[in-house]
């Protein structure tokens, strides 16, 4: 389990938090707002501090209930997909660590997240840097079905492979609004950028090859 304890954003970590957005910016991330996002946001402190050393490389970890924290460059590939703009509705599907959600909410979304893993949702709730962003609303619940009470939403981003589009996400979706999903199985994903037309029509983008944790159905730990 992840230690929820403050920690210093030092000089060091902003020297190796630069290092890592250039090195993203090598491997093709081009938008400045997501770029500027995760250099603002301190990545070690989503890490246990065993492995804070290693937390401006670009490598995925594994948290509690089997789930990871996403590589840097997935969570910029992700994000750029997006196209986010300022005050965009946006739903999270697989809270986890809340780093992706942060790195959204850092670019001035209203980020509506949803974890279905109890332990790791509680443990949120105790995150001290979560108070940066009031922006950030989280829910216990069963990411399938989505949160239609708050639905539309302009933009849906899933952080879990799916085993395949859920439909009642994209219903939650807008007209001209976007998702981005990795979809597939055994940790093989194929990253699909969706838009959804006027008419409610989807048009799919592959958008490369991707493995993430499954995304499974229901609660767990209640």
């Amino acid at each position: 389990m992840l230690h929820r304890k403050p920690k210093e954003d030092t000089y060091l970590h902003k020297g190796l938090r630069k290092q890592l957005i250039q090195s993203l910016e090598q491997k093709g991330i081009t938008d400045k707002k997501v770029l500027d996002a995760m250099n603002a946001v301190p990545r070690h402190f989503f890490l246990d501090p065993a492995f804070e050393h290693y937390a401006y490389k670009d490598r995925p970890f594994t948290i509690s209930e089997k789930q990871t924290i996403s590589h840097p460059y997935t969570v910029a590939f992700q994000t750029q997909l997006l196209e986010v703009k300022k005050f965009d509705k946006v739903l999270e599907v697989g809270t986890g660590s809340l780093y992706q959600a942060c790195v959204l909410a850092q670019m001035g979304v209203q980020l509506y997240t949803i974890e279905r893993q109890k332990e790791l949702y509680d443990v949120a709730s105790n995150f001290f840097y979560l108070s940066q962003f009031p922006n950030i609303r989280r829910f216990f619940g069963d990411g399938f079905d989505g949160l239609p009470s708050f639905a539309p939403f302009d933009k849906v981003i899933i952080t879990c492979g799916a085993p395949f589009v859920p439909p009642k996400l994209v219903a939650q979706l807008k007209p001209g609004g976007i998702m981005v999903v990795p979809v597939g199985d055994d940790g093989n994903q194929k990253m699909l950028k969706i838009v959804k037309n006027a008419d409610g029509s989807t048009t799919e983008y592959v958008m490369g090859d991707f493995k993430f944790v499954p995304m499974l159905e229901g609660r767990n730990g209640m």
